[in-house]
């Protein structure tokens, strides 16, 4: 039996313009194969098209988490304004630089244009909307209260990409500084060292052990610098490709992240801050406990807390109290704890989560602002420690030769 292939059609955008039954102009976009299929669309639709031009798409960057936030806040604000849904998809993606954005919004409007559900329509972009997001979608649609909880949703996507933004912010400051630092150090070894080097020699005495020592260190750059960069760069490459993709890798630095001094009670309380902040929201939508568990420990960050959510939530299906599971997780303080069984006791369980997710979010604040401060004189002693030992190592000889004559 032969089997026939066929390839994909591929689809443009085309902006157009022209008038409707009633002579008045309108203009909009529509996806087809090519110009004829686009006349042929508007006229079913009883538009007479007067101008049509293909847009050139260009090569957009990757959509991040923030651009979906945007999109969240800005679809929001188009459907409490009471404008249309499709027209608001037209707006935003129209407005948006990002043209891989654009395509996305695109390809959903068309969904919706055909019958299907919102929530369904983003269910087929698991890479951009997970299924919180579609969950809490869908949740609005059947409720009739969709622009609600869109904004709703928007609110915790910007409180979530800001702890991200500032954990981030926290962490790569002391990160650069040690790369530039060895940089700096890697350029005085193979370059200025040598250069010292040549002028001991003439001295013909015995070199002090810290000149010695660094000197040491000199030759092995020199020698194997394509090896130190090659396998630091190499090193620093797989080990977070394997932090990456190995689950038991994400596991155990999970771990190490939450003991490492200061920065572990920053990472701890940014986990918090966003498993209350997720639940709160889940909760307010009207979600079930125990679906709105099951994207609760994702979207945490840290797999501590999602193996601990999935407990929680197999504990909660057999009747035990939200407090109690959480207690007997033995991750979350006293607190929250405390917060969630008054919540419980007075039926607003994502009002005193929201609370919880607004102080711990403060604390994170916070503690970025201190650690910012903290950081900046810790750097300077190190880094005037390193160069500063190497400096004082190389003019040792000067000094003592000065002292003989």
């Amino acid at each position: 039996m032969a089997t026939a292939t066929s390839k994909a059609i591929k689809e443009f955008v085309f902006e157009w313009e022209g008038k409707d039954r009633n002579g008045k102009q309108v203009r909009g976009e529509t996806r087809a194969v090519g110009e004829n299929q686009v006349k042929a669309s508007l006229r079913r639709q009883g538009v007479f098209p007067t101008k049509i031009k293909k847009r050139s798409m260009r090569s957009g960057k990757s959509i991040k988490p923030k651009d979906i936030a945007i999109f969240t806040r800005q679809l929001a604000t188009m459907m409490k304004a009471g404008v249309p849904l499709l027209q608001s998809f037209d707006i935003v993606g129209r407005g948006n630089p990002n043209a891989s954005v654009t395509k996305l919004l695109n390809d959903v409007r068309t969904d919706v244009e055909t019958g299907t559900s919102l929530s369904a329509a983003f269910r087929k972009y698991p890479l951009y909307f997970n299924a919180l997001y579609c969950n809490l979608v869908e949740a609005g649609e059947a409720a009739g209260i969709l622009e609600a909880l869109l904004d709703r949703l928007a609110v915790y996507m910007e409180k979530t990409e800001a702890i991200k933004s500032k954990i981030k912010s926290a962490l790569m400051y002391p990160a650069s500084v040690v790369v530039v630092a060895f940089v700096v150090v890697a350029v005085i070894m193979i370059f200025v060292i040598p250069a010292f080097k040549e002028v001991f020699k003439s001295f013909g005495a015995d070199l002090p052990a810290p000149t010695l020592f660094v000197m040491a260190i000199s030759e092995v750059f020199v020698a194997y610098w394509w090896l130190i960069f090659g396998g630091i760069g190499g090193g620093i490459y797989f080990f977070m490709q394997a932090w990456r993709r190995n689950i038991k890798m994400q596991r155990v630095m999970d771990r190490v992240l939450l003991k490492v001094p200061v920065f572990g009670v920053l990472i701890e309380k940014s986990c918090i801050a966003r498993w209350t902040r997720t639940l709160s929201t889940m909760f307010a939508a009207g979600v079930p406990l125990v679906e709105a568990l099951d994207s609760v420990g994702g979207a945490s960050g840290n797999s501590l807390y999602a193996d601990a959510t999935e407990k929680i939530q197999q504990e909660v299906s057999t009747g035990t109290s939200l407090t109690a599971a959480m207690g007997n997780a033995n991750l979350f303080p006293t607190m929250v704890l405390q917060m969630c069984a008054i919540g419980e006791e007075s039926g607003s369980v994502d009002h005193m989560l929201g609370k919880a997710a607004d102080f711990y979010e403060a604390e994170v604040d916070e503690m970025v602002a201190g650690l910012s401060s903290l950081m900046e004189p810790i750097i300077i002693v190190f880094l005037g420690g390193l160069i500063g030992g190497i400096v004082v190592s190389m003019y040792l000889p000067i000094f003592k030769l000065g002292q003989v004559v």
